[in-house]
């Protein structure tokens, strides 16, 4: 706990921006007895230091071994007052509970007209921003005051109540089953990623089709509806039907349309909203409206309705960035990236503490992608080496899967087949245990292993071979999901033809675009 705490607190303070540490400081200022106070003391050393270092808050402060731990909860707890009074961290739900913070003040002094005054203004104010769980708490609060404080409306008041108190408790329960499935379904898909058979298919529908409650859409508010359309695009990417996708990311991005007063309060809904249209487009191929979608993500970026914090910024360039990996594969443009991939490398040193494993991964993948398409393949082992070598990784067995397919591809390509049949057992190995072997992964792993064995005068014969085989896998329904990580069928069709990957991918890339 003791760990834990000092972590906390000392990212917390490392995390704070020079406005918020002026904030800080006329928080603890306003009380002439805090200026020398341990808490402060222990901040301004912590503040100083670049790794936390116990001895030296001992040695410069007048707190104790003993006292440390309780100085270290206050000054977090401070911290977070001050934040919370900092003008930047006043959104429109913390002012609400604020609001109602002073009503229950109100209230437990018995001054209760003052304190439904209160409740009546700001529940207009949380109904007009789609706050209903604290619609509830203040309807609930209403409901305990109007029966101590009778008034002669009270009989009216109580029905008025009642009706809104059922209302709000019915969308609140769709809601909350909502995000709850939602929840289930994108931990499936880190779990797992897409469906790989027909069975699988069935299981999810038949999940999806049990658990998803029942509702009347024209009774959905803004917040219902955003997590309606959550749970069917994460159904549709589990099933692979990317134009449902494409479907729900669309009403997704409408929605706030319609919403737009919402935009500031919902700013990770906003953006996420947007990266899920373009995951769409780039799995149907749609490179033009791939190319615009983008565009208007980074404008929106700049739009001043779009809170700039720390949160905001790290999933902006997740999600800015791993679309321009993406349309580089969608236009087939390998080549001269090194500018583009040390701006990633950077700010994945930037945000590390708020990127998870699992998104820092795929843009390893990505950026590996990127190498094996211009050739590169040494850079691509170089990357695949950061998934494989990741013992922690327990998300995305398919990510997993497929980092060690190109791996096997890109040693071969890189002429490194010395340990090639020890990375073809252990890969076999692999997929065995994560049951994911199929028929696109049999056919390669069988292709490399007998590579070796194969005349150079043959060499041809055998990826023409191979194409031929994997050609009938490209529109299986559940088998095409090996092409949506690698296109191998480009990189065969450019062994047979003796031309770059690169340039084979392009010239797709053009005829779909036509």
């Amino acid at each position: 706990m003791t760990n834990d705490l000092t972590e906390n607190l000392f990212s917390l303070i490392k995390s704070l921006s020079a406005s918020e540490k002026r904030q800080f400081s006329l928080y603890v200022g306003r009380v002439g007895v805090n200026s020398d106070s341990k808490f402060l003391n222990l901040y301004k050393v912590m503040s100083r230091q670049k790794k936390y270092d116990e001895s030296e808050i001992l040695k410069s402060t007048r707190i104790t071994k003993l006292q440390l731990s309780n100085v270290k909860s206050h000054l977090y707890k401070q911290l977070l007052i001050s934040l919370r009074l900092n003008p930047a961290h006043q959104s429109i739900p913390v002012q609400i509970r604020e609001q109602v913070d002073f009503a229950y003040i109100l209230y437990h002094k018995g001054l209760y007209q003052q304190s439904l005054k209160l409740l009546d203004r700001v529940k207009s104010l949380a109904i007009n921003y789609e706050e209903k769980n604290l619609t509830y708490e203040i309807l609930e609060l209403e409901k305990i005051i109007e029966s101590q404080y009778i008034t002669r409306s009270m009989s009216n008041r109580a029905d008025i109540l009642i009706k809104e108190t059922e209302e709000i408790s019915k969308l609140n329960t769709i809601w909350g089953k909502l995000s709850n499935l939602s929840l289930e379904l994108y931990s499936i898909f880190l779990k797992k990623g897409y469906c790989k058979s027909q069975e699988e298919a069935d299981e999810i529908k038949s999940y999806f089709k049990e658990k998803l409650p029942e509702y009347n859409y024209q009774e959905l508010g803004f917040r219902e509806r955003l997590w309606l359309y959550k749970v069917h695009l994460w159904y549709s990417f589990l099933i692979q039907d990317f134009l449902g996708c494409y479907r729900y990311s669309m009403k997704w991005k409408d929605l706030f349309i319609e919403y737009k007063h919402l935009i500031p309060i919902h700013p990770v809904s906003y953006l996420k909203g947007s990266h899920y249209l373009l995951e769409s487009l780039f799995y149907l191929n749609h490179t033009g409206l791939f190319e615009a979608t983008l565009k208007q993500l980074e404008d929106s970026l700049r739009d001043p309705k779009i809170p700039h914090n720390d949160n905001i910024s790290a999933l902006s360039f997740l999600y800015v960035y791993s679309n321009k990996l993406n349309l580089r594969f969608m236009k087939g443009e390998f080549s001269n990236s090194e500018e583009l991939i040390d701006k990633i490398n950077e700010k994945i040193i930037k945000f590390r503490g708020r990127l998870d494993e699992h998104h820092i991964m795929v843009f390893y993948y990505k950026i590996a992608c990127l190498y094996f398409g211009d050739g590169n393949n040494k850079k691509c082992i170089e990357f695949l080496k950061k998934i494989i070598n990741n013992k922690s990784l327990e998300m995305r067995q398919d990510l997993m899967c497929f980092a060690r397919i190109l791996n096997l591809v890109a040693h071969y390509e890189a002429g490194m087949d010395y340990h090639l049949d020890s990375l073809v057992k252990s890969t076999y190995k692999f997929l065995i245990k994560m049951d994911d072997m199929h028929g696109v992964q049999k056919e390669m792993i069988k292709f490399i292993r007998n590579l070796p064995d194969v005349s150079p005068l043959e060499i041809k014969t055998e990826f023409k071979k191979l194409h031929a085989t994997l050609k009938k896998f490209e529109d299986h329904p559940y088998e095409r999901r090996a092409f949506l990580y690698l296109d191998i069928i480009s990189w065969l069709e450019s062994n047979i033809e003796n031309r770059p990957v690169k340039e084979i991918i392009m010239e797709k890339s053009q005829e779909y675009s036509r």
